[in-house]
């Protein structure tokens, strides 16, 4: 190799890895060469779809997107002794979305590239064609349809106006050995074009500042959360104490954008990154019990160390727990009792006593078959009884008997423990001097004896009798 083809080789080298990024150019750590990867500027609102029509089974798979990036164009390149004097750099271009003749042609290009700047380094020039040039030079419009053939080659379908005249079109079954295709169905295809362009939608937003409309703040992209549905941006700072709060809460359903009347709700992948693993270890169970709670044939294993879920048959009331192997009565929760009414505990006849006086009268059968008639008539009793004891009676401070007052004075006399004691404030009172509570001006109920009492003469000729 002469020295200025090295030097002018060195120079071209070291001029790409200053102007390109590591992603764009990679030098070789061997021998005089690199890679180079290009991304094409797509038009907005970028429409490709892909689809295969295998002959052999007649299954036809498709794929249809709006994309803003697709996969680079890859140029791996080598330098031999004679560049640029004399010899053409030594190259292969490949893409996983063009077709083999596709990039049959950009190799023509590139060679004819070569030929144009006779002598000189070449390579900045390549880059340029293929960066700004190769979507007009091949004709690629939106939608860009590709047809996916069985034996993994595929083929651009012109679902626009033909290509253009000035685009030369290579023999048929000519194709460049150094145009490389390697996609072999659809399902590959589709899933590198999604990645890749989700990937690259992610660097450019992490590389973008945007405003936090709660500590309003001005942070890069890497910073903040994206919100996919409605495009809000918020600082991951401000999110994460605003998710902590509301995952210790138990409200696991209202992770949603901070936003005024939004509704679009963080994934649970951006919900892990922000919390952590402990607090998003809660935030999962507790969506899963609300998930299972909203379920109507799922109810849980009552022992409170087990509280499995357990699927319900329709119309079976018992339940066998998975885990521990509980059968239980799904209506009452107890041991299952077969065809017995369920059992009630205190707590529950109140809480049953009120839904049923709540309920329509389907609801009032729905219940009385469950529990029994005679079950919700004698809770309903009971609570008329005490709502009449409540109204109508007060307890004895001593023995807690309720004892109703007819008439007479306020200083009262227990039918069980025969107790004295005060009915207005319910205080016991002396046997030997009971009316000294009335009588002493310390205390509340003073010269309070006869209140509330109707005076009449009868009144005072019962009580000097």
């Amino acid at each position: 190799m002469s020295t200025e083809n090295q030097e002018a080789q060195e120079d071209e080298l070291l001029a790409l890895s200053s102007i390109y990024s590591e992603d764009e150019f990679k030098r070789a750590d061997t021998a005089p060469g690199g890679e180079i990867q290009v991304c094409l500027e797509l038009p907005p609102n970028f429409k490709i779809s892909v689809k295969s029509n295998s002959a052999a089974n007649s299954i036809v798979e498709s794929f249809e997107g709006t994309v803003l990036f697709l996969p680079p164009i890859v140029l791996n390149f080598e330098l031999p002794p004679g560049y640029p004097s004399t010899t053409c750099p030594i190259f292969t271009l490949s893409c996983k979305w063009l077709s083999s003749k596709q990039l049959t042609l950009l190799c023509q290009h590139l060679d004819d590239l070569w030929e144009e700047n006779g002598g000189c380094v070449v390579l900045f020039a390549w880059m340029q064609f293929l960066k700004e040039e190769t979507l007009e030079y091949l004709n690629i419009k939106s939608p860009y349809e590709i047809q996916l053939h069985n034996n993994g080659t595929h083929t651009l379908m012109k679902t626009h106006e033909k290509a253009s005249h000035c685009v030369a079109t290579p023999e048929e079954g000519a194709v460049d050995r150094r145009a490389i295709q390697d996609v072999q169905s659809v399902s590959a295809l589709t899933k590198h074009i999604l990645n890749f362009n989700e990937n690259q939608q992610k660097k450019c937003f992490d590389s973008k500042p945007f405003l936090c409309n709660i500590c309003f703040s001005e942070k890069l992209g890497s910073e903040c959360t994206y919100f996919k549905d409605c495009s809000h941006v918020y600082c991951n700072s401000c999110l994460r104490d605003y998710f902590e709060i509301q995952i210790r809460d138990g409200e696991v359903h209202a992770l949603n954008c901070p936003e005024p009347k939004c509704t679009s709700v963080a994934t649970p992948a951006q919900v892990k990154m922000l919390v952590g693993e402990q607090l998003f270890s809660r935030y999962d169970r507790l969506l899963l019990q609300s998930t299972l709670d909203l379920m109507s044939d799922v109810v849980y294993c009552p022992r409170p160390s087990c509280e499995t879920p357990v699927m319900q048959e329709p119309g079976d009331p018992m339940g066998i727990c998975s885990s521990c192997q509980y059968a239980f009565c799904t209506l009452c929760r107890m041991t299952y009792h077969g065809v017995s009414p369920c059992k009630l505990t205190a707590e529950k006849l109140l809480a049953l006593r009120d839904e049923y006086l709540a309920a329509d009268e389907d609801g009032k059968k729905f219940l009385e078959k469950r529990y029994g008639k005679r079950v919700l008539q004698k809770a309903v009793e009971e609570l008329e009884s005490v709502e009449w004891l409540e109204q109508n009676s007060k307890p004895c401070p001593r023995c807690g008997t309720y004892i109703q007052k007819i008439d007479g004075c306020n200083k009262m006399t227990c039918t069980g423990c025969k107790q004295y004691f005060c009915w207005l404030c319910k205080n016991m009172l002396s046997r030997g001097s009971p009316y000294d509570h009335f009588n002493d001006p310390s205390s509340g109920c003073f010269n309070l004896l006869f209140r509330g009492v109707n005076m009449d003469q009868d009144f005072f000729d019962e009580e000097e009798d």
